[in-house]
């Protein structure tokens, strides 16, 4: 059999048709289904665009009322867990909250009798979904605010998702400008192509396996520092530099390291990040030294980065101001990642309801470059 070699890192290799959404690079511009992904995070809700990744189309105003009555409950904690998360919750640090989620969704799929995609109808699969985006809010938040010495808080029915979010992570009924900003956020982080979660989710999906077991395989992907793991680092990075007092020398000498730097380049874009744009007018709006700081290291960097790859220029990315905004709406630094997971789920699982109708397993080959068989 001939084999076709793919390129390192399957770079710009198709591996499946999707009616989800698609990104390009090339201009700067990436959308769900048929909307601009920006152009929704402007004027749209989450809970409108949840409802766009579940039915493939925006809601109508009743549409969408019977969706949040439909998935309001559904973010409740089950009583079965509450022991579990406060065990899970006492294990490693306030950096491993991902880790945690992804032990307490382990559990939460037996709990709900989750079924395996190979065995399960379409309607069963789409409620598994939404159990699943709905919960993982709750979790992350629970997992926080017991590490802290505090009640987790039940989400409150009343509370848009991203309000809700702010209320349980902080304790604090959020002001609805940073209801906004994080809804804003959520939005824009939902779905970004094939990346490295949601391939592998769509991987685990291919297996027949439940819905459950699909998105902590893409949790466990995105824990990486290369993907999701990066917001608190670029705001580790903006700290590093206001210490150092020169962003452009500060940059110059993680080039001359070697060493990447969080926030900036992206694997697909080949100009400037649609969201990282998004993301600094919010910032702006939202003020602060923080904000301001990160606009003028945003513009010194961007110069030292064109002037040591000519070629290939390498801007701001969605880390790069997620932390700047998450920050100044209240949100811990070792919630900012999870804030992150608290979206992309729901695009997940609506790639593991479109892999689920697939009955073809995913299994590329591997090149063998060892020793010859004795």
């Amino acid at each position: 059999m001939d084999q076709l070699i793919a390129p390192e890192g399957l770079a710009n290799v198709v591996v499946a048709d999707t009616e989800i959404g698609d990104v390009r690079g090339n201009e700067g511009f990436y959308h769900y289904r048929e909307h601009s992904a920006i152009d929704l995070a402007r004027t749209r809700t989450f809970e409108e665009v949840w409802y766009l990744f579940v039915h493939g189309t925006l809601p109508t105003r009743a549409e969408l009322s019977r969706f949040r009555s439909a998935t309001a409950p559904l973010g409740a904690l089950p009583d079965e867990l509450a022991g579990l998360l406060r065990t899970v919750a006492l294990l490693g640090d306030e950096r491993d909250t991902l880790a945690g989620l992804r032990t307490v969704l382990s559990a939460a799929g037996p709990a709900a009798h989750a079924a395996p995609l190979w065995e399960s109808d379409p309607e069963s699969v789409r409620q598994d979904a939404m159990r699943v985006a709905a919960l993982t809010p709750t979790i992350l938040a629970a997992l926080h605010r017991i590490r802290i010495g505090e009640e987790p808080i039940a989400p409150d029915p009343d509370l848009s998702v991203a309000a809700n979010w702010l209320y349980q992570v902080t304790g604090r009924r959020p002001e609805p400008v940073h209801s906004r900003a994080i809804e804003q956020y959520l939005i824009a982080t939902v779905d970004h192509g094939f990346n490295a979660s949601t391939f592998t989710a769509r991987v685990i999906a291919s297996t027949g396996a439940d819905v459950y077991a699909a998105v902590c395989g893409a949790l466990g992907a995105f824990s990486g520092p290369l993907h999701g793991g990066a917001p608190d680092r670029a705001l580790d990075a903006l700290d590093e530099i206001a210490r150092h007092g020169d962003a452009a020398a500060w940059a110059r000498e993680q080039v001359s390291a070697h060493r990447r730097i969080m926030g900036f380049g992206h694997a697909v874009y080949r100009t400037v990040d649609p969201r990282s744009e998004l993301l600094r007018s919010i910032a702006v709006e939202l003020g602060g030294p923080t904000a301001e700081q990160a606009v003028d290291v945003e513009r010194e960097v961007v110069e030292v980065l064109r002037e040591a790859h000519p070629d290939q220029p390498r801007y701001a990315n969605v880390e790069f101001y997620a932390g700047v905004v998450m920050d100044a709406c209240g949100v811990p630094r070792s919630m900012f990642t999870p804030t992150f997971a608290a979206s992309r789920v729901v695009g997940w699982c609506a790639n593991i309801a479109e892999q689920a109708r697939s009955r073809k397993i995913i299994r590329p080959r591997a090149r063998y470059v060892g020793p010859p068989p004795l």
